[in-house]
């Protein structure tokens, strides 16, 4: 037994206030698996929502497991200790679920490795009723759950909220149930994809031919959406001293986004758009005796957020603090700049995307250069003394003269920060985060093609030459080969799950997909056919497909389109 492994999770689980598991008598027993490491994963609001859902149950526990830290993965590899959760160190093995919660495509590498800690088959058809069911929830599991389709033996497709209720009632009542009948039974649940369920056939040329569900398995799986969200309220239940957001409640004020950019799945699989209310939010925020303390807003659009400025000078009045990650270029206002910057705020991030207006355009970002300049110069105003600003190279149509046009920008931008730092006697600095476009399924962006690593570093080396000279701004760029594997993963079929193994054992992805047989060209470097059925068509998502291929049709013309709004049904989803 690795005593000094159990005495750290001891340590850390004392330093946690907040909710703990439940008993374990007699409860269904659930693992909550975050494919990353503890302080990655209790920063995840929505580990941390499914968490207290999960325990505010009588009839089920829950416990967290994480990727040991790189110290302890080595121990647990040296000594074969098992994985173990952090609040009874008890194994992997002996829960009744394994429930995985991922949010980003590379964090599937850890997946070998996890498995082979908790001492389960990494495959669905190697486990027995010995062992487990495996379910996969978080974006990754409505975005395209394929590439997993033969590690997990079930996806919950949607919102924990709408989801965890009827799951966890079905598999209470079934009792001793066979596991293959219970799979069978749960696939006919709404929102639960059993890929087993499904016999997959392609064509010669490798597309994706169909998809044919067996016996009591829908045609394709609905997502499941929570319709008001003051129903339920996500927020910080464990406050954990170690962690990037340790000393920070943070709360859910929207989900999803309005503004229908044509890169962001995140804009689209969350759709329609909902809001908390504003009186829910305050009920929420100052229920503790002691003030709402140090408060960060989530949000895919914080700043959309119309009581933004009032919420926060509420929470700032009362002696609090309030915190955002990124605000919105065209929905910035100077109360909300004031309220941030009272609050301490040293960096604020905002995300042009790209430097030319054509580009813009193509993402559909609605906003030109008058408004960037405009919304730096207010966030300079009002004095936060750092910048933060997003890129992305290799759009679709994209010329050596729109990525220079990043570089330009960026020059007019450093103008107006020096000027009003000048003036105000302190000039922060700038960053620039340039990342790789990556294809995204369930946007209009979906069937293009992901620029080859060799354009992607030329584009990074011109945005480089254009930024050395540039004092007080730093560029940081994305790695390529973690995009590229990103890309090949998003888009993926249940083929690709095979690769991962071989890239956990440190294998190029060139010859991880050339040990398998597969072509990461055809997955990666491709236009997708128009008519082509994809991989994650199996779940029906609300938006409609000739609404995506209509919007993508404008993308390659740099037409812009509209952004969503009350009443508005063009996608096939209310807003």
């Amino acid at each position: 037994m690795s005593h000094r492994l159990i005495d750290k999770y001891r340590q850390r689980l004392a330093a946690e206030t907040g909710l703990a598991a439940n008993p374990w008598g007699g409860r269904l027993s659930v693992a909550l698996v975050y494919p990353n490491t503890y302080h990655q994963g209790m920063s995840n609001l929505g580990v941390q929502a499914v968490y207290q859902l999960l325990n505010s149950r009588s009839d089920t526990l829950c416990e967290r497991f994480f990727l040991p830290d790189p110290e302890d993965l080595a121990e647990h590899q040296r000594t074969g200790f098992p994985l173990v959760s952090l609040e009874t160190q008890r194994p992997l093995a002996d829960f009744d679920l394994v429930a995985f919660s991922i949010s980003f495509e590379n964090d599937y590498l850890n997946l070998p490795t996890l498995f082979e800690l908790g001492q389960l088959p990494l495959w669905q058809a190697a486990r027995d009723a010995r062992q487990p069911l495996v379910l996969c929830g978080g974006v990754c599991a409505f975005l395209n759950p394929e590439p997993l389709a033969e590690i997990m033996d079930l996806f919950a497709v949607g919102e924990a909220e709408a989801l965890l209720t009827p799951l966890l009632d079905a598999i209470h009542q079934a009792g001793s149930q066979e596991r293959a009948s219970l799979l069978e039974d749960l696939a006919a649940l709404p929102g639960i994809y059993v890929p087993s369920r499904y016999r997959v056939n392609y064509f010669a040329d490798g597309a994706l031919q169909a998809m044919t569900p067996l016996r009591g398995a829908p045609e394709r799986v609905e997502r499941q959406w929570l319709a008001a969200l003051d129903g339920f309220q996500a927020h910080t239940c464990v406050a954990t001293p170690e962690t990037e957001f340790g000393g920070m409640q943070l709360v859910e004020v929207s989900r999803g986004c309005p503004r229908a950019c044509r890169f962001c799945a995140a804009g689209f699989i969350y759709r329609p758009f909902r809001e908390h209310s504003p009186e829910h939010l305050q009920r929420m925020l100052f229920a503790a005796e002691d003030g709402p303390g140090r408060v960060g807003l989530v949000a895919a659009a914080v700043s959309d957020y119309g009581d933004l400025a009032k919420i926060g000078a509420a929470i700032l009045d009362a002696g609090g603090e309030i915190s955002v990650s990124s605000v919105r270029i065209d929905a910035i206002s100077p109360q909300q700049i004031a309220v941030l910057a009272r609050s301490g705020h040293k960096t604020l991030a905002l995300a042009p995307e790209a430097g030319s207006q054509r580009m813009r355009d193509v993402v559909n970002k609605g906003i030109d250069q008058a408004q960037i300049l405009a919304a730096v110069r207010m966030i300079a105003d009002g004095g936060v003394p750092n910048l933060k600003l997003y890129f992305m190279v290799g759009l679709p149509g994209e010329t050596d003269e729109d990525v220079a046009a990043i570089g330009e920008l960026t020059g007019k931008i450093r103008q107006v920060w020096e000027e009003v730092g000048r003036a105000r006697g302190r000039l922060g600095r700038l960053v620039l985060s340039v990342n790789p476009f990556v294809p995204k399924p369930w946007t209009p962006l979906q069937w293009a093609p992901m620029e080859p690593v060799s354009r992607l570093e030329k584009k990074y080396r011109l945005l480089q030459k254009m930024i050395r000279p540039l004092a007080n701004v730093d560029l940081q760029c994305e790695s390529l080969r973690s995009a590229e594997l990103q890309g090949l993963l998003a888009r993926g079929d249940r083929r690709c799950g095979q690769l991962l193994p071989l890239l956990a054992a440190g294998r190029s992805l060139k010859a991880a997909c050339r040990e398998v047989g597969l072509d990461a060209t055809f997955y990666l470097h491709r236009e997708r056919g128009a008519d082509e059925l994809f991989p994650w068509e199996i779940i029906a998502q609300g938006v409609r497909r000739d609404y995506l291929r209509r919007e993508y049709q404008d993308a390659l013309t740099a037409t812009p389109g509209a952004v969503c709004s009350p009443g508005c049904r063009r996608c096939g989803m209310v807003c």
